[in-house]
């Protein structure tokens, strides 16, 4: 796929809402009431039937609503490949279409259920009315996403530059360590100085590379043991480090650097600050759809957690977290006198082989 190709999906995918999400539907249904609500309090005439003119005029906008997030959520690949100004021309026509259709369908059952279905107007005049209405409501609603679109688009560039900074956050303390266990090995174990080498280039690499698109669990789980293996140079017996992530799928999608920093900081805040060091255990498995993970490490009592480089690093997957899942993911800190854990809850979103 061409960078261009790329940059319209992008763009089509941030203006126009999931219309086959559940929540988006909801949404729609309440919008789609709202309007009904108002046209029937405008043209309202008969007293005592104000409900039964809301209920008809409800089925009729329902109906609308919910078969146009069907049309979209079904043309929602067709959206996805064009740029911001076609998906709006598409939308708006397929929209309309689907209300002039509507509306014709409602004037001709109006013949056949007459006690049920009350309209006043021409067939061209009802035809019209619904054409302006129907454009109003559209023109109202695009330009509603637009301004939402314009929202997220900065909420996702300001969630880009947090990631940088969380990138180019890597703790200089950690690279002279690392530099200096180096050194000491070139002298001592030149082989094992070589490849703790390539492990920190390949540390900087992911660190350094780009942020802006989701990585398999295999390869962030990759990243999260050279650091460990970096670390263990340093540390020695002091760290252990515990995997039990055997039941997650490996091509499952996450968001870049999310594990390696969880680990990092439990190293940090935590084993180092021990006498004797300790074990850090990551544990992963699934749940109805969901995956699971925990980073756990025993911490010193007494000692102060809450710095500010560890608030960063759990806000910046919190957002990160919300912009690729919305509510469906949760990042929760469970806080104890002697230990110290993050659990990341995420829907199930597996790469195609």
């Amino acid at each position: 796929m061409s960078a261009e190709s790329e940059s319209a999906n992008t763009e089509s995918q941030a203006y126009l809402p999931d219309f086959c999400a559940a929540g988006t539907v909801f949404v729609v249904v309440l919008i789609a009431e709202l309007v009904a609500f108002l046209l029937t309090l405008a043209a309202h005439e008969t007293p005592g039937l104000f409900l039964v003119e809301l209920a008809r005029n409800s089925l009729f906008v329902q109906w609308l609503a919910i078969l146009s997030c069907g049309v979209m959520c079904l043309f929602r690949s067709q959206l996805e490949s064009a740029g911001k100004t076609r998906a709006f021309i598409l939308s708006f026509l397929v929209l309309e279409l689907l209300c002039l259709v509507l509306a014709e369908i409602a004037y001709q059952l109006a013949w056949f259920f007459p006690d049920f279905i009350t309209i006043r107007d021409s067939h061209s005049g009802f035809i019209l009315r619904t054409f302006a209405i129907s454009s109003i409501v559209i023109a109202l609603a695009m330009r509603y996403l637009y301004v939402s679109s314009e929202w997220r688009r900065s909420i996702v560039l300001e969630a880009q530059a947090r990631i940088s900074a969380l990138q180019a956050l890597i703790r200089p303390h950690f690279l002279f360590n690392s530099m200096n266990t180096i050194a000491s090995l070139t002298r001592s174990d030149p082989r094992q100085a070589e490849e703790a080498v390539e492990d920190l280039s390949d540390l900087l690499r992911a660190n350094l590379g780009g942020s802006g698109d989701r990585t398999t669990l295999k390869e962030e789980l990759e990243v999260a043991a050279i650091y460990q293996r970096i670390e263990k140079l340093r540390l020695g017996d002091r760290l252990k480090v515990r995997w039990d992530v055997a039941e997650l799928p490996m091509r499952a999608l996450i968001p870049s650097l999310i594990i390696q920093p969880l680990l990092e900081n439990a190293i940090y805040h935590g084993i180092e600050l021990l006498p004797d060091g300790g074990e850090v255990t990551v544990t992963g498995g699934r749940d109805d759809g969901f995956l699971e993970m925990t980073i756990a490490n025993p911490v010193a009592e007494g000692e102060k957690r809450a710095t500010s480089g560890n608030k960063m690093a759990l806000a910046n997957i919190r957002q990160r977290f919300e912009l690729a899942y919305g509510h469906r993911a949760t990042v929760e800190v469970e806080d104890e006198p002697d230990s110290y854990a993050v659990r990341l809850r995420f829907p199930h979103d597996e790469r195609a082989a």
